[in-house]
């Protein structure tokens, strides 16, 4: 945030369009990812698997969903189903002995293929019917998953994940489960930043804003949505499957069911819509906040020595946390990553007074 652009001159079209054309940014970035290669290190294993590792991986799959609510401006409430049919994929796949980076991909081509299949249907539809049709996609895989022998054995019965073998090494640490999904989180981060300056990118944000427009100046508005969906199903298909291998160790049908598409969905609406950095926002308003907040509540009752029965306990933090996303949308409905756009276009001027004009 405490940098000027002074100074600061592009004499290329490249250099001007690079990721970070601002140095202060690329050191930024810089000491980011050393802190975050630096955390199996810096935090307890506590820490490791109960916040950053959730957050990783949720982080990944909020993109995904972005990819088509915020670039492509399209409904999507089936989105914990394509992240089920990934990790059932992937778990089934290394069970009968295929490698987990072949299993990965199998879960990726999966839910590419069955998502893409069901928006050819999907997207003859727009708005609330849209949003109507991918809600079925969740309920008809739901009893896919609950009622199929071949996928879960017909009950809710819980299927153990294999260990997670890279190149025939297995990784059980909580430092190698991490680094499997940092290195994940990564990749989707960066497809996700260059495919904002690309081509595709402009043609999705052109159907987004007004698709009659698009087709307009020859831009395929059906094949633009129809590869949105498909990319963004096979990074919910591959990020379904890190979830079970690092995180659950177990896959169970609760884990896709219709409220954590709810989730992911105000996941990408409180962090912002086509915003890479309010998907890391709005994953650790919903992930996190409410453990910090209900930590807080007890510490401050234990401190002033108040008796709180356990039932209010654990209704007074979704109280206060209802109460901030309602806040925080009123004020700010373009997210938490146009609160930080704000400040940080306030450091880059200040003190000086005509910043605040």
């Amino acid at each position: 945030m405490f940098f000027r652009q002074a100074g600061i001159h592009h004499s290329t079209y490249r250099g001007d369009r690079q990721l970070f054309p601002i140095p202060f940014d690329r050191w930024q970035i810089a000491v980011l990812l050393v802190l975050a290669v630096a955390a199996p290190v810096l935090l307890s294993p506590l820490y490791m698997k109960s916040y950053m590792l959730p957050w990783l991986i949720w982080t990944a799959a909020a993109l995904g969903l972005n990819l088509v609510l915020g670039w492509a401006g399209q409904f999507h409430f089936g989105y914990a189903a394509i992240m089920g049919i990934g990790a059932y994929t992937a778990v089934h796949a290394t069970l009968k002995g295929i490698p987990f980076e072949i299993a990965l991909l199998l879960a990726g081509s999966v839910s590419t293929l069955i998502g893409s299949a069901f928006a050819i249907t999907a997207l003859r539809v727009r708005g609330l019917y849209l949003a109507l049709s991918t809600l079925a996609l969740q309920f008809v895989m739901d009893w896919v998953i609950n009622k199929v022998p071949a996928v879960s054995g017909g009950t809710q019965a819980t299927i153990q994940a294999p260990p997670l073998r890279l190149l025939g090494i297995e990784v059980s640490s909580d430092a190698g489960l991490y680094y499997v999904a940092l290195v994940w989180c990564v990749l989707v981060t960066i497809f996700m930043l260059n495919l904002r300056r690309s081509g595709l990118g402009r043609a999705l944000v052109a159907v987004r804003e007004k698709d009659f427009a698009a087709a307009v100046i020859g831009v395929n508005s059906f094949y633009y949505k129809l590869v949105a969906f498909a990319m963004s199903s096979f990074i919910g298909g591959v990020t379904g499957a890190i979830l079970i291998f690092t995180f659950y160790r177990a896959v169970t049908p609760e884990q896709f069911a219709v409220n954590v598409s709810i989730q992911v969905l105000a996941m990408v609406i409180v962090g912002g819509l086509g915003s890479v950095i309010g998907c890391y926002f709005g994953v650790a308003f919903i992930l996190l906040l409410p453990g910090i907040v209900a930590n807080l509540i007890f510490a401050a009752a234990q401190a002033a020595d108040l008796k709180i029965g356990i039932e209010l306990l654990a209704h007074i933090p979704a109280f206060l946390y209802g109460v901030l996303i309602i806040g925080f949308l009123l004020f700010e409905p373009l997210g938490l990553a146009k609160i930080y756009s704000n400040l940080r276009n306030y450091f880059i001027f200040w003190p000086f007074g005509y910043a605040r004009r």
